[in-house]
């Protein structure tokens, strides 16, 4: 492999301005192996696309660095602490936060009180900030028109993008997002970009799974490639994709 082409395989990032760490990370459920020794790393406001085909062990990766599964082994460091044990409440409250690909709202409240619910259980804000920053989620993410209607009755994008409100008014750091364009238009997908896009100049870190690649090289500066549980390759955007051993794994060809 050219070593000019893709810029690491090793699988380190850039640990010294690591504000987010995963080292040694293995992951098992029962005798089935899902990550194995995965090293990954990023600095603060890094935005970092993840790829690979179905099964890669891109969403296990996400849950442990969110704290819903505990590594079977490893460490996760956030923001200068060992968070390896904290659970995924704690680590939303540190700033650690994570959206899911099946958006699932409380559908007995409105789009404003689902997002109240999250800013005000998130860190000790009080009633007014929480308001102001419900307010807030709600305009980046074109919200407010639907502000009132029941969570149950939106549409795919109205959830896509309540999902992504309801983790903004955490007060993030670092957003974990996983396929959040998933079965989005393109036009529906464009909008989403600029929004994360929006989020990338307020200083929000983001790692982002998506199958989708063309809108995730739209906002990522960095391209990972999972495969069987590890990172195969580590880079350049164009350039990762345009790896042998990444068109082999994810794009099941061979390059041009």
């Amino acid at each position: 492999m050219d070593n000019g082409t893709v810029q690491q395989r090793d699988q380190k990032g850039r640990p010294d301005e690591a504000f987010l760490s995963a080292k040694g990370i293995h992951k098992r459920f029962g005798a089935l192996v899902v990550l194995e020794n995965l090293d990954f790393s990023m600095g603060a406001g890094d935005a970092v696309g993840i790829v690979g085909p179905n099964g890669a062990g891109k969403t296990t990766l996400l849950s442990v660095l969110a704290g819903a599964f505990p590594p079977t082994a490893g460490t996760v460091t956030f923001d200068g602490a060992d968070v390896t044990a904290l659970s995924a409440a704690d680590r939303c409250r540190s700033g650690l936060v994570r959206t899911h690909q099946i958006p699932k709202p409380f559908s007995g409240m409105t789009t404003f009180e689902n997002v109240f619910v999250a800013a005000s259980h998130s860190s000790a804000a009080s009633r007014d900030e929480a308001y102001e920053r419900v307010v807030d989620s709600l305009t980046l993410c074109g919200m407010l028109g639907v502000a009132n209607r029941r969570a149950d009755t939106l549409g795919l994008l109205d959830r896509k993008r309540l999902e992504l409100a309801r983790a903004l008014a955490t007060k993030p750091k670092l957003l974990l997002l996983d396929e959040i364009g998933g079965g989005l238009t393109d036009g529906e997908a464009s909008e989403l970009v600029d929004t994360i896009l929006e989020l990338r100049r307020r200083g929000i870190g983001i790692v982002w799974i998506e199958h989708i690649v063309h809108i995730l090289l739209q906002v990522v500066e960095r391209l990972i490639c999972m495969d069987a549980g590890k990172i195969i390759a580590n880079g350049e955007p164009k350039a990762v994709m345009r790896d042998a051993e990444v068109v082999k794994a994810y794009l099941g060809g061979t390059p041009a």
